[in-house]
């Protein structure tokens, strides 16, 4: 039986509520889809996009969270390793449909610095939990 922390297990339990959030994006996909909502091309390129990786990321981010807890890592090496990714499940698709809004936006405003501050957690994230369970 896996055994998570008291705060992983939390942890789990919220962002697990966050996939309803996901799953009324993809109704918001459908409306766009159907002609309910105007977007450009730009627009429904980004919000697929940020779609796609929210569900992406919130499920690998609850593995690598679970994964954690079989490393040695402590402290903030511990907490990258078991969240970095979870933060770049806020960041990257954040970056996708904060960057997209307003009304006939053809390219992205400046909210598109989230992207590399999403890229870099995602990266430190799954590397430093790779190497505790290389490690342990």
């Amino acid at each position: 039986m896996l055994e998570l922390s008291e705060s992983a297990r939390i942890t789990a339990g919220i962002v697990l509520l966050t996939i309803v959030g996901i799953e009324s994006g993809g109704f918001f996909l459908l409306r766009i889809a159907t002609g309910g909502v105007a977007a450009t091309d730009f627009q429904k390129t980004f919000y697929r996009a940020g779609h796609a990786h929210a569900g992406v990321l919130v499920t690998l981010g609850l593995l690598c969270l679970a994964l954690a807890g079989a490393t040695s890592l402590t402290g903030l090496w511990y907490w990258l390793g078991a969240s970095g990714v979870l933060i770049s499940a806020i960041l990257l698709p954040g970056g996708f449909f904060f960057s997209a809004m307003g009304a006939g936006r053809t390219e992205p405003n400046g909210l598109k610095v989230l992207f590399p501050a999403g890229a870099i957690f995602l990266a430190a994230g799954v590397v430093t939990l790779a190497v505790g369970l290389l490690t342990a």
